[in-house]
This record gives C-alpha cells, structure tokens and sequence, in this order.
C-alpha cells in the first residue's frame, strides 16, 4: 500500500512546535474516528532529534498546560486532554521486546487513545501497528521531519498537515 507523505525542513526550534500543532489540529479534525479506533504514531529519530518536543507541541495545542516530561525513565507519560488519552511511550530502556507485554502497555492503545512510540522496534513485534510514522532527524541546526500515513487515518492525518499549509 502506498503511503500519503508529508516532508519538511524545520529550520528553527519554533518550526517543530508549529507542525506539533499542525500535527494536533489534525487529531481535533480526526476525534471522531481516534475515540472509535485509536490513533498509534510511531516517532522515529536519534536522541535529540526532537521527539519529545513535537509530542509537547501538539499538547500544548490540544490544550495541555501542565509539565510535559520525557518518558525515557517513566516508559509511559500519560495526558488527558481534548476528550481523549495521550500515551508518549519510550521503549529505549526495553532490553527484551516481552517487556512490552508484561507491562500491560497494549491495553492503552485503542479507541480514545493517541499512543506516541519512541524506539519501537525495542519493543516489536508486541507493540501494534502505527497509523502515522513521524521520522525526524538533524539537518544543519534544525531538524528534518518526514510523516507517513499507513492506514487511512494516518492518511488522513496528512492530508490536514498538508491542507494547512506552510
């Protein structure tokens, strides 16, 4: 299956924060159908790249005002907010894929949950299938951002990141 793309140079740090918010604006248009299926967004990128940041950027947008801390020693930080359940999972600290299992993570993705995943593959083949890979990566002193919808809802997810625009 081919996928809907979006790709963008985000030359300054208030250049993540503005997809993070394209990226929410997305959700809101989508609420309806991440409350029936869920929403999974694998995030991919070295430290540094910028992951944590565009989570907080799209709470901050969807209304989150309180601390947005990186789950890297928690695993999982979770954030209640516009009538559904952010999940920002970190595996990086995963030495064995069961661990996901064991933890009970698969029962917080699903209807009514966005479930952001930093460093999957530790945590494959027992973490579900994303809707909506966001690839992020340094380029000079910004970052590159790549977003691939897999399924129709991350298509359609692109479609609005696209639709809004520079």
């Amino acid at each position: 299956m081919a996928s809907l793309t979006f790709e963008a140079s985000l030359p300054h740090p208030d250049d993540t924060d503005k997809l993070g918010a394209r990226l929410a604006d997305a959700v809101s248009k989508e609420a309806g159908a991440v409350a029936g299926h869920g929403l999974a967004v694998r995030l991919e990128g070295n430290l540094g790249a910028g992951k944590t940041s565009l989570v907080r950027a799209m709470l901050r947008r969807l209304g989150f005002a309180g601390p947005v801390k990186s789950p890297t020693f928690s695993l999982v930080e979770t954030y209640p907010v516009a009538g559904l359940t952010l999940n920002h999972f970190d595996f990086y600290r995963f030495e064995e894929p069961e661990e996901f299992e064991d933890a009970g993570f698969r029962d917080l993705f699903g209807p009514g949950f966005v479930s952001a995943t930093e460093w999957t593959e530790k945590a494959s083949p027992y973490v579900p299938d994303a809707d909506l890979v966001i690839e992020l990566a340094l380029e000079g002193l910004g970052r590159r951002a790549v977003l691939k919808g897999l399924t129709p809802l991350g298509e359609a997810l692109v479609a609005h990141v696209l639709e809004a625009g520079e």
